[in-house]
């Protein structure tokens, strides 16, 4: 253990977060002063440590035999996969954590164990549990570092394309109207949705943002939201928003809940639930009410539109077959913010989603995003972010709970990564919200164990690094510290992990392109251009296959004895 401040050296104790989050401020100090103090406080750390005399860990793992066996029964299990599900998924789900890059698996990881009482490192995410996995290769036609729309391309229709431009290929140019027409590409909603599926939609961000609008839309700008935030010259050019597209492009999408409402109702219409706020009023300039054209349309086939958690779980899934469900004017609010009297979580979404869904005997397609992650971390909040992640990896074991793996293919992905991670040596067990156990060697302050490459959360006070411990850095807004100042933190160009579990998920291995996945997952279901392989012994799924010669082997032998 390293205890000097001199050069090249650094402190490192198991600095608790409550001896070093006194009030005092460090900047009024002279240099002396607070090397003084720091010592101070790292010594009484050290020793308050050593008086412990217990280690910060289960002592069964002190034990090689608790090792030992954890492995034996991993082994065990990885030997059961020699075994394929070569099944036909009848049903698809995709969960896309937006901004989900591995750094930020690790961490929600640590956050859900420490959520239940535990150290959180040893804890099991629901996505760790998949048998598959698979790296994607996130990069955009036209940039290293990809953005949400490109990809969104990439993992739904199967073509890579160009950063902010949705369901086109990287023939469109961004924001170029007439780069459109000719260029437009498919997603697998649509492949599910003309092989007879039930197809669904599911957002904690509006339903015409980025990652949901490529599932339906084909646009060169993934801005325009609703004609309100188009330029005229495009307009006149005959390019449709993307609200707007929702409502004409498949008309016919089953469940479609998250938020966006203000993009569907004419410009200076007031808001139900917050009537009269400006901001959250309308948007359009063509006068068309897309709610109201929704629910006229869906008149007599079971169709419901909600705007409340209350209505929502009001709704009895078996006599509903088509869900509009707009729960906010833009974004669903974080779910550390969520009003749990009227606004629905991911989890309860997905769950009614799916109860509607597997109502179809063809099987059904449901595209879940987890869309505040990704905003979570371009705020710098990484309590935020880390709490949405959490909360989509209970979704996920929720739809586990509901689908078979006989019969269900579920791919948990990212879109992209962000510039954050965390590090600096931090203890077994320690807060994955709290500081490191030493200050730094340059400046002589505390930091937290999680930082940002880039961000808001930049921040120097009298010329000099803010002093982590003089502020509530566990509250639920804090910006962690960031290298570079930015207005809004950047995506991360590194690759993404990519979960799998049912039918086919063997077929997601490796390190690959990420337009591969939906290229994968139809092929599972047996849709899209993937079909020739279905039709082969009458139709009979791959895995039925040696059932089919055993069952034929008994018919010929009793014909023989008989």
């Amino acid at each position: 253990m390293r205890t000097g401040l001199e050069s090249g050296t650094y402190l490192r104790f198991p600095v608790r977060p409550s001896l070093l989050k006194e009030k005092a401020n460090y900047q009024t100090c002279s240099p002396l002063e607070d090397m003084m103090k720091v010592t101070v406080l790292a010594l009484s750390s050290c020793l308050a440590w050593l008086c412990q005399a217990k280690p910060s860990f289960p002592e069964q793992e002190m034990d090689p035999a608790y090792w030992n066996s954890m492995a034996q029964n991993t082994l065990k299990n990885a030997l059961a996969l020699e075994h394929l599900n070569r099944n036909v998924a009848n049903n698809l789900i995709l969960f896309l954590g937006d901004g989900m890059g591995i750094p930020t698996v690790t961490a929600a990881r640590i956050l859900k164990g420490q959520l239940s009482g535990h150290s959180g490192e040893e804890t099991e995410l629901e996505m760790d549990k998949f048998p598959y996995l698979a790296l994607s290769k996130t990069y955009n036609t036209d940039a290293q570092v990809a953005d949400s729309a490109g990809t969104a391309t990439a993992y739904l229709c199967g073509v890579k394309a160009n950063e902010g431009t949705v369901g086109v290929s990287a023939a469109a140019m961004r924001s170029q109207c007439n780069t459109t027409a000719g260029n437009e590409v498919t997603s697998i909603l649509k492949w599910a949705k003309d092989a007879g599926k039930s197809v669904g939609i599911v957002t904690t961000t509006r339903v015409n943002h980025a990652t949901p609008s490529a599932a339906y839309a084909h646009c060169v700008d993934r801005d325009w939201f609703s004609d309100g935030e188009m330029p005229t010259e495009a307009l006149e050019a005959g390019c449709k928003d993307i609200a707007r597209q929702l409502m004409e492009n498949i008309p016919n999408i089953d469940v479609i809940m998250g938020g966006g409402r203000k993009y569907m109702y004419p410009k200076n219409t007031s808001d139900v639930e917050y009537p009269g706020e400006r901001k959250h009023m309308g948007t359009r300039k063509d006068g068309r009410n897309l709610v109201k054209e929704w629910r006229e349309r869906m008149k007599g086939q079971r169709g419901h539109y909600v705007w409340n958690r209350k209505d929502l779980l009001a709704l009895n899934p078996h006599k509903v077959d088509y869900l509009l469900g707009l729960f906010e004017p833009g974004d669903l609010p974080y779910d550390l913010d969520r009003n749990t009297e009227t606004e629905p979580s991911l989890t309860e979404m997905v769950e009614v989603a799916i109860k509607i869904l597997r109502k179809n005997k063809n099987g059904f397609y449901l595209l879940v995003e987890g869309g505040r992650i990704d905003h979570g971390h371009h705020d710098g909040k990484a309590k935020q972010a880390l709490h949405e992640a959490v909360e989509m990896d209970r979704a996920i074991g929720r739809a586990g709970l509901m689908t078979s793996i006989h019969d269900t293919l579920t791919v948990v992905t990212a879109d992209h990564s962000h510039v954050f991670n965390f590090g600096g040596y931090t203890t077994r067990g320690n807060s994955i919200f709290g500081l490191a156990p030493m200050v730094s060697d340059v400046d002589q302050k505390p930091f937290t164990a999680i930082l940002y490459g880039n961000g808001p959360g930049f921040k120097m006070v009298n010329g000099v690094r803010e002093n982590v411990s003089t502020i509530d850095y566990s509250e639920n807004n804090y910006r962690a510290q960031a290298a570079v100042p930015l207005s809004m933190e950047t995506h991360g160009g590194e690759d993404v992990a990519v979960f799998s579990k049912g039918p086919m998920a063997h077929l997601l291995h490796g390190v690959r392109e990420q337009n591969y996945i939906p290229h994968a997952m139809a092929y599972a279901a047996c849709i899209g251009q993937n079909t020739r392989h279905c039709r082969s012994v009458n139709s009979a799924p791959p895995s039925a296959l040696p059932v089919l010669s055993s069952l034929g082997a008994l018919l010929i032998l009793t014909q023989l004895l008989c």
